[in-house]
């Protein structure tokens, strides 16, 4: 049984360490992949390039697909920083246009087209440690909880629309890119991306009717609603 099978998904991030995963689980489950991030890797079927910050080419990237099913937000970064009261504001700038800009514009180019079709789903990257206030993760946390309350919003806003709005929220994801960020940790004691995939993909089965946020605790996937 293909779950996925007929759907189309526009992953953004889709180069990234956890965005090839969740882009492979998808068309492994029959979905068609449309993949998007700052670059473009010929080597791949339907991948795209665009600034994600930029909400004019975003908007026309994304309205020129035609019609979708799912937007899965992968986009984003992660980054440790200094004392909160003594960051700088690139660091600030640099987290919220990386986690918050990306996300907002995608879902402002998404959103009328799942509206004009009266279903669809998308799917944001919260995370789980931004629940509360990390030492030295201050810029990171503050704009991983816009994300949450984003979705949040999204969620009420949208819920009677036939669109379903989640967040997953896993804890450190184990990618080339966290490994360089966070030497002096055990990489065996984060989430493999291979076991979060799917978790990203459940919200945009055909029978998840879903209104409320999912939450990823662990490799064991524990879901949260």
């Amino acid at each position: 049984m293909k779950p996925l099978k007929n759907r189309t998904v526009v992953i953004t991030g889709a180069l990234g360490g956890l965005g090839r995963t969740v882009c492979a689980v998808a068309e492994t489950q029959g979905a068609r992949v449309i993949r998007v991030d700052i670059a473009r890797d010929e080597n791949l079927p339907d991948c795209h390039a665009v600034d994600l910050t930029n909400a004019d080419a975003t908007r026309e990237l994304i309205q020129s697909f035609g019609p979708f099913d799912s937007l899965v937000n992968l986009a984003g970064g992660f980054a440790m920083g200094t004392e909160s009261w003594d960051s700088s504001d690139e660091q600030w700038d640099l987290m919220f246009s990386l986690n918050v800009s990306t996300m907002r514009n995608a879902i402002r180019a998404a959103v009328p087209v799942l509206l004009e079709q009266q279903k669809g789903s998308i799917v944001n990257v919260g995370a789980f440690g931004a629940r509360e206030g990390q030492g030295l993760m201050g810029a990171y946390c503050a704009s991983k909880s816009v994300v949450m309350r984003l979705t949040e919003t999204l969620a009420e806003e949208l819920k009677t629309k036939g669109i379903n709005v989640n967040a997953v929220l896993p804890t450190v994801i184990d990618t080339a890119a966290n490994r360089s960020a966070m030497p002096e940790n055990n990489p065996a004691d984060w989430v493999s991306p291979d076991d979060l995939a799917s978790c990203y993909l459940l919200p945009t089965f055909s029978g998840c009717q879903s209104r409320a946020r999912c939450a990823v605790a662990c490799a064991g996937i524990e879901l949260v609603n």
